[in-house]
């Protein structure tokens, strides 16, 4: 039985789970509304940024922006951007678990920037994550285990930058945990905007999409939700070992499963399955992977 003092760590990690596993469905309708993943995704963190500033003011004023800040809201910003547009333009499912292969850049990243030795369990655990990818992407005709498109390489740079944010906050454990917080909604609204002056679908600069006053009020609402979630999963990551966190943040895939099948009538052929099933047992065990010092982890905002 689930004392009450883990009671509400578990069930902020559980909504985080699940706000993460549908997150897409939204941005889909935001889409089909005329407000494209990219500018949507960008004002909506843009929006929970805004409205963070009041609720974490003292943190805010008490904080001392270093490099290190600035290096964890870039790759947090890429995480989240690549995260949400990969979903948004490929399958739910194949993006997801292309972006659980984190645990293998993780070890990658851990050894050169912070020289953790991986165990012979852990070399075992990133075996089994990179023959899940393998079976998962092979393709008989080319003979080449590769993304199959755009959004499924955004899904595995997402999840490489998921593993660098990881890499940099165990490196500044003196940072509080709302202003990590903050920093990703940063990352991802500068990332967004030089993404929008980049693009080259708007040759004359970033147009602001026309939409109905529904579509808005959803941005909003995400923008707002965004924000509760992101708070909600860092409490719980605070008050949970790593090992039972995991275990909790798997339910993500459960529910993209899930409504990737009701919502967008998606779904997987067995050999995905095989090598998907690969990459959540090798992400299972993920805390594994190197030393005690490297169970230490966050989440994607």
């Amino acid at each position: 039985m689930v004392s009450s003092g883990k009671l509400v760590p578990i069930l902020c990690l559980a909504v985080g789970a699940f706000v993460w596993g549908l997150i897409w469905y939204p941005y889909r309708a935001l889409a089909a509304a005329g407000i494209d993943g990219l500018w949507s995704t960008t004002l909506s963190y843009a929006l929970a940024f805004v409205l963070g500033v009041p609720l974490l003011r003292r943190r805010l004023c008490a904080a001392r922006p270093g490099w290190m800040l600035g290096a964890i809201a870039l790759a947090a910003g890429v995480c989240n951007l690549g995260y949400v547009l990969g979903m948004l333009h490929g399958e739910v499912m194949r993006v997801l678990l292309l972006f659980y292969l984190a645990p293998l850049w993780t070890v990658l990243m851990a050894r050169v920037l912070l020289g953790e030795r991986l165990t012979q369990l852990g070399a075992a655990i990133v075996g089994l994550s990179l023959a899940g990818a393998i079976v998962m992407l092979w393709e008989p005709a080319s003979g080449v285990p590769l993304p199959a498109g755009a959004a499924e390489w955004l899904g595995i740079i997402a999840g490489f930058s998921f593993a660098l944010t990881n890499v940099l906050i165990r490196r500044s454990p003196d940072l509080p945990i709302e202003i990590k917080s903050m920093a990703v909604f940063a990352g991802v609204t500068v990332v967004g905007a030089v993404a929008l002056a980049l693009d080259p679908r708007s040759p004359g600069g970033p147009q602001v999409p026309v939409s109905d006053g529904s579509a808005w009020l959803l941005l909003l609402v995400v923008g707002v939700t965004l924000l509760a979630v992101n708070l909600a999963v860092q409490h719980g990551l605070t008050e949970m070992p790593a090992n039972q966190a995991i275990v909790i943040f798997l339910f993500e895939l459960v529910v993209a499963a899930a409504s990737s099948w009701l919502l967008a009538g998606e779904s997987m052929t067995a050999r995905e399955w095989i090598g998907g099933g690969m990459i959540i047992l090798a992400s299972l065990f993920s805390d594994r992977v190197v030393g005690d010092d490297a169970s230490k982890r966050e989440t994607h905002a």
